[in-house]
């Protein structure tokens, strides 16, 4: 059975400031200039500023927020990344993929910068469970029906012990990492890179955080692209209806193309005959393990965990064909991989990164679904309807934030950006993680200014990953300014 899953989507301890520091006096928050020094190699430079940690206390404690950039002589400016999650270290993004981010043509332009968000790795980070009670977590079993009384409360459990070591191992901080907050944390990085308009490129979550900028600092808005975009509008419990969708529909599109064109695919016959495989095999592996080449077992966690990972990229999808082809020999081998890459685990049982830990301390404060029963119970069949494969084990979401021991964070009341320049927002019509009407909605609906850009394709984001069209629109839009006469679809 499982033990913890769907994270994307009950205590009253007291709280250290850990991380974070009382100035002997007030910081200029906006005339700050980076210690810029090398790091990573010597190929890159690293750097911090201060921020306070309550927005409504500027004067207050603070901390560092940690900073990285990719100096390029001769740059138009500086471009400001973020990868998304929420959770994902901007840091350890840029230095591990500078090459493979964006255009030769984009790197040649800008020095990139990125950072790590409040609440993430180097900046103040989120820190709750130990390794060994993480694994325990995310790839632990136990003896409930899924969708069952028993496995509510066996979840429930699980989760305050989560919370509890959060609250315990991370400190004041962990109350103020909301998406406002880190937006204005962004505006603080604008001024420090001594730029009056902010130059911005945003993956899937990272599009969030443009848009809250953008809505909050309309005027400082210079260049911003936003890729693999999420509508604000969307509640909580909608999000999980709609990934679901965009991940069954990844599925469907994968046991289509295997049948197709793999002739390693190990399913045979009917895209109906595929998926009730796919459903039988889960629904095994809901009662037992599999052996692995480690001394690890596959369980129905990592099992669904490496499925969703394949989902992201229509490049990841040998990989799954690997996973199921030695599954139904028995070898688990290639799902347990592919759910450690998902949950950043290393070969030596740490995690780098603390992205699950802030993945779920940043979704708990920027909004929450209902855990009353009836509530959690409806929203069960919706996503049972949605994806009768995937939705049994998307079921009680809520449960991840029912008792986390902060309010949700004030929200603005429209993300119109009223004021902003042009914005351009890219969408993937085959996009598990943020489907392609989200970014259509955004683009058409939620911004007073939105241009859409839309790439025909599968995967999760396309600037990078996609095509020349796509490429070109983006470029000439962040290194000269142009907006093409017409919506590309690309």
């Amino acid at each position: 059975m499982k033990k913890f899953l769907a994270l994307l989507a009950t205590i009253g301890l007291a709280v250290s400031l850990a991380g974070c520091s009382a100035p002997a006096k007030p910081v200029d928050l906006f005339n700050q200039t980076p210690s810029w020094m090398l790091c990573e190699n010597n190929v890159f430079q690293c750097a911090s500023v201060t921020v306070p940690v309550d927005w409504d206390q500027p004067e207050g404690d603070t901390f560092q927020l940690a900073l990285i950039r990719k100096f390029t002589n001769n740059a138009i400016g500086s471009l400001v990344l973020n990868p998304g999650g929420p959770g994902s270290s901007g840091v350890d993004f840029l230095a591990d993929n500078w090459e493979y981010i964006g255009t030769p043509e984009l790197r040649k332009a800008y020095s990139f910068v990125s950072f790590d968000p409040r609440g993430v790795s180097r900046s103040a980070g989120v820190s709750c469970l130990n390794s060994k009670d993480t694994d325990e977590l995310l790839y632990g079993t136990n003896d409930a029906e899924i969708g069952s009384a028993e496995e509510i409360r066996l979840q429930r459990e699980d989760l305050d012990k989560f919370v509890s070591a959060c609250v315990e191992n991370t400190g004041e901080v962990l109350g103020e990492i909301d998406t406002v907050s880190a937006a204005k944390d962004l505006d603080v990085i604008r001024a420090a890179l001594g730029e009056t308009k902010l130059d911005y490129l945003g993956f899937s979550y990272g599009t969030f955080l443009g848009t809250t900028y953008a809505t909050l600092f309309p005027e400082k808005v210079g260049r911003f692209v936003l890729d693999g975009a999420v509508d604000p509008r969307v509640s909580d419990a909608q999000q999980s209806i709609n990934q679901l969708a965009g991940f069954d529909l990844a599925m469907t599109n994968y046991l289509t193309d295997c049948l197709e064109n793999d002739t390693k695919c190990p399913f045979q016959g009917s895209l109906s005959r595929a998926k009730a495989r796919v459903k039988d095999f889960l629904f095994e592996m809901e009662t037992k393990t599999m052996k692995t080449a480690s001394n690890r077992k596959l369980t129905i966690s990592s099992a669904t965990t490496g499925l969703i990972l394949a989902m992201y990229s229509d490049s990841y999808w040998p990989y799954l064909t690997e996973a199921f082809t030695g599954a139904f020999d028995g070898d688990g081998s290639m799902f347990l991989s592919l759910a450690d890459v998902y949950n950043d685990r290393q070969g030596d049982g740490s995690y780098s990164g603390n992205t699950l830990e802030a993945n779920i301390a940043i979704n708990c404060l920027d909004s929450r679904a209902s855990a009353d029963p009836s509530e959690m119970a409806k929203q069960n069949q919706r996503l049972l309807a949605v994806s009768p494969i995937l939705g049994r084990y998307w079921q009680n979401g809520a449960l991840t934030c029912e008792n986390w021991p902060f309010p949700v964070a004030k929200r603005p009341q429209s993300y119109s950006a009223d004021g902003a320049p042009t914005i351009f927002v890219i969408g993937t019509t085959g996009d598990p993680a943020t489907p392609f009407q989200q970014s259509v909605d955004l683009a058409h609906e939620v911004l007073k200014d939105g241009f859409l850009i839309t790439f025909k394709g599968e995967g999760h984001t396309a600037y990078g990953r996609s095509n020349e069209c796509v490429s070109s629109a983006v470029d000439n839009f962040l290194i000269d300014g142009k907006i093409p006469s017409k919506e590309p679809v690309c």
